[in-house]
């Protein structure tokens, strides 16, 4: 059972965390940090498990979830990736709820994997001041990836 601290606060931490792990879960399924995500999850589920046949059996269920999610992808089905995330979002509540120590590991381990694709930038605060002249004189931008951009006039 999850602890309770002041009207469920705990728990409602640990149910977010559970959420964002499910989510970068399922997106470095298809990405290529895939292998190193995949290595870390491993150990952090089978913690505690009695057997190396029940460790594999776990890298088996992550690498079936990663087909289905990339069959699911390849074919448009977006109901079969909520599916995928959901069972790991339940998994991982249920991990942090028989252990909530285990929290502060996959918290580790989210904050040492790359951002998946589509997560870039969206991690931290940004602030910024435009200072100087009343007047600006030219654009301002902010972006976490710029592709091909020309400002001015075409030559």
């Amino acid at each position: 059972m999850y602890a309770t601290v002041e009207g469920g606060q705990v728990e409602a931490e640990l149910v977010a965390l559970a959420a964002s792990g499910a989510t970068a879960l399922v997106q470095h399924m298809v990405a290529d940090s895939w292998g190193q995500a995949r290595q870390r999850l491993v150990a952090f589920f089978a913690r505690g498990a009695a057997t190396p046949e029940e460790e594999a059996e776990l890298a088996g269920e992550l690498e079936a979830s990663r087909d289905e999610l990339t069959a699911a992808r390849d074919g448009g089905d977006d109901a079969l990736i909520g599916d995928v995330e959901a069972e790991w979002r339940a998994r991982l509540r249920r991990r942090l709820a028989a252990d909530p120590q285990a929290a502060a590991e996959l918290r580790s381990i989210l904050d040492e994997l790359p951002s998946p694709p589509g997560e870039r930038g969206r991690a931290g605060q940004v602030h910024n001041t435009i200072s100087g002249t009343p007047r600006i004189g030219g654009p301002v931008i902010q972006a976490a990836e710029i592709g091909s951009i020309h400002f001015g006039t075409e030559r």
